[in-house]
């Protein structure tokens, strides 16, 4: 929810056509993004941050650094490579 917008079955709902998941239709940066994310919610987890917190927590910092790589000219000429 936190990098796509919206839950895993909204998108098999939306995507009754596809097979697999939501991953298997991402593009790298969105798979470094959702790895990152991860390990965040891990560690919210083990800090005993409530799961309602945790969503918003991490839907904010997913926005921030989409932003900020998508800002950097040098993550855009690799992404051309």
């Amino acid at each position: 929810m936190a990098l796509f917008g919206i839950t895993v079955k909204e998108w098999r709902e939306a995507n009754a056509d596809k097979t697999g998941n939501i991953r298997d239709y991402t593009d790298i940066s969105q798979l470094v993004y959702l790895s990152n994310l991860e390990n965040l919610n891990a560690l919210f987890i083990n800090e005993n941050h409530s799961q309602h917190e945790r969503p918003v927590k991490l839907n904010s910092i997913a926005i921030y650094q989409m932003k900020r790589l998508m800002d950097d000219a040098g993550i855009r000429k690799i992404g051309r490579g």
